[in-house]
């Protein structure tokens, strides 16, 4: 049996609009206004991240079938099974999952319903009764999700997109001196913030879950859905990124010195078509998280109860109730708390998914395997305590180190231990045994 071609495209459209979230939106327009005039590169850099790192991630778990205890399975069960919790957690219940409600209300909703808690309170019970209801059905994600939610994003989207781009509310602007010395590079950490690395590694199991629902139990026809699929997500994710890092980058006249993408887009919005501007403002940012919030509360509930004794149903509701009191925190604390712990993670994640793309390579993946992801998960701890500000228990070095000016001092030594371990795994695998 294979997929009918409409089926196709709105099982690319689900997982376009499975990443396409809170992060995605907000984060671009200020990527834009601050690099300036070297808008290219830093997009270029915002790319690598937001739209390489996830589509890399996604085809290495549907080579294992879309699982990520078979991708973790080098390292050993315990340490695959902490990294595991710690990414689910991370792009769930307690960041990613609440961020989408309180961006989609404050940049979309609040305009209409004032900003106050009383309001983000009763719009979050809303948001979750219906994000828990659709996610209780995960069998009829490509329908809900793909033939009938996404559909409507994408033409708001292209509105919004299509406008910035021919519209555009005036010219380049400046860049600040971060962006001016190091464009590419900072605008590769800025794509962290979009989460779209770690939920690459999570989504993979809902895109092939949506197959295998659809009755496609062939392996290789799964694998090559799946990555269809992503393609899909990763150009309609690519072209969203450029038209919204150009908007920024043209802004500075009608937001100068925005703080957030959410001021930047909501006063551009307001410049070009007015009241209007916010409605459709409202409708991208609204479908646009909720889609995501669906899609990790259903891989939250698809890891969560093959690891503990719970069922699907119970997981999901505990999560959905668990986010919507975490999302009443406020969108500046949960960012300021999550970027710590997201510059930790993505060392391990990104290295984790090198590794499992290049596994043809090894002739015993735990000897590259865990040499290669220890160093990086102890550079990654080092990276997480300096973006804390704890940079004082980490050891002074590591200042010393290739890119960490740029925050980047992990990459080289974490390569150099791939390279050693492989030769390593080389050498003994040829040794004669005696």
């Amino acid at each position: 049996m294979k997929l009918k071609l409409a089926d196709l495209i709105a099982l690319g459209f689900m997982t376009f609009a499975l990443f396409l979230g809170a992060g995605n939106i907000i984060f671009p327009p200020v990527v834009g206004q601050e690099s300036g005039e070297q808008f290219w590169w830093a997009a270029m850099g915002f790319l690598l991240t937001g739209v390489g790192l996830p589509l890399a991630a996604i085809i290495a778990l549907v080579r294992s079938g879309g699982d990520l205890f078979t991708v973790t399975q080098p390292i050993g069960r315990v340490a695959g099974t902490v990294f595991g919790v710690l990414i689910y957690l991370t792009i769930g219940p307690l960041f990613a999952i609440p961020r989408t409600t309180t961006v989609s209300f404050e940049v979309g909703v609040a305009y209409f319903l004032g900003d106050g808690q009383v309001a983000l309170f009763i719009y979050s019970i809303i948001y979750f009764a219906l994000v828990i209801l659709i996610a209780l059905y995960p069998g009829r994600l490509i329908d809900t999700v793909g033939k009938y939610m996404t559909p409507v994003l994408v033409a708001a989207l292209l509105i919004l997109g299509g406008y910035a781009v021919l519209v555009p509310a005036d010219a380049v602007g400046l860049g600040n001196e971060l962006y001016r010395d190091a464009p590419l590079s900072r605008g590769f950490l800025q794509g962290y913030l979009t989460m779209d690395g770690l939920a690459g590694l999570v989504f993979g199991i809902v895109i092939v879950n949506a197959i295998r629902d659809r009755k496609i139990d062939n392996p290789a026809l799964q694998t090559r859905y799946a990555l269809i699929a992503a393609v899909i997500a990763a150009t309609g994710l690519a072209l969203v990124y450029l038209s919204l890092v150009y908007l920024g980058a043209t802004s500075n006249s009608v937001a100068p010195e925005a703080d957030t993408g959410a001021v930047i887009l909501a006063e551009y919005m307001q410049y070009s078509f007015g009241v209007g501007g916010h409605v459709l403002l409202a409708v991208v940012i609204t479908l646009a998280c909720l889609t995501t919030a669906i899609g990790l509360t259903t891989a939250c509930g698809e890891y969560f109860s093959r690891l503990l004794p719970l069922s699907y149903r119970t997981i999901v509701i505990t999560f959905g109730v668990f986010s919507l009191v975490v999302a009443n925190q406020g969108l500046e604390r949960l960012i300021s708390f999550s970027v710590p712990v997201l510059v930790g993670l993505y060392p391990v994640a990104m290295t984790l998914v090198v590794l499992s793309l290049l596994s043809p390579f090894w002739v015993s993946a735990k000897r590259v395997f865990i040499p290669t992801m220890a160093l990086a998960t102890a550079m990654g701890v080092a990276d997480g305590l300096e973006a804390a500000g704890l940079g004082f228990l980490t050891p002074g070095w590591l200042a010393l180190l290739p890119g960490a000016s740029v925050d980047l001092a992990w990459l080289l030594p974490v390569l150099c231990m791939m390279v050693v371990a492989a030769a390593f795994d080389r050498f003994w695998s040829r040794a004669p045994i005696h």
